[in-house]
């Protein structure tokens, strides 16, 4: 698996009883993917209400052309306020992934859910 692929992942609920199985971007690096059994990876879902507002969040749109490549069946939020540590063996498939010029807005959530300049 390698920095921007959408996988799926059971992701746990906040109260930590159980979970749901939900896609997820890999925005960890690819040398840590490679050298290590765990990735880092950001919630996505399909509650898009903020995604156009919080600065934290980007909307993928499967239906546009940067989007397509995503695997994701409708409009999505990667909510980069909401990240996960997994271990690589615990994701059953990768369902896409996301090009070059959304990753660089991802970037940017990032630095925004971390308070990085």
């Amino acid at each position: 698996m390698k920095r921007g692929d959408v996988v799926l992942v059971a992701f746990p609920y906040v109260t930590g009883a159980g979970g749901k199985n939900r896609p997820a971007l890999v925005i960890q690096c690819d040398q840590n993917n490679q050298r290590l059994s765990n990735t880092i990876v950001a919630m996505i879902t399909g509650n898009i209400r903020l995604a156009t507002t919080e600065p934290t969040q980007l909307l993928i749109d499967p239906a546009a052309p940067e989007g397509k490549s995503s695997g994701l069946s409708y409009p999505s939020a990667v909510k980069c306020e909401n990240l996960y540590t997994v271990d690589q063996r615990d994701i059953p498939r990768i369902l896409g992934s996301l090009p070059p010029s959304l990753m660089g807005r991802i970037d940017d959530c990032l630095k925004a859910a971390l308070g990085l300049p």
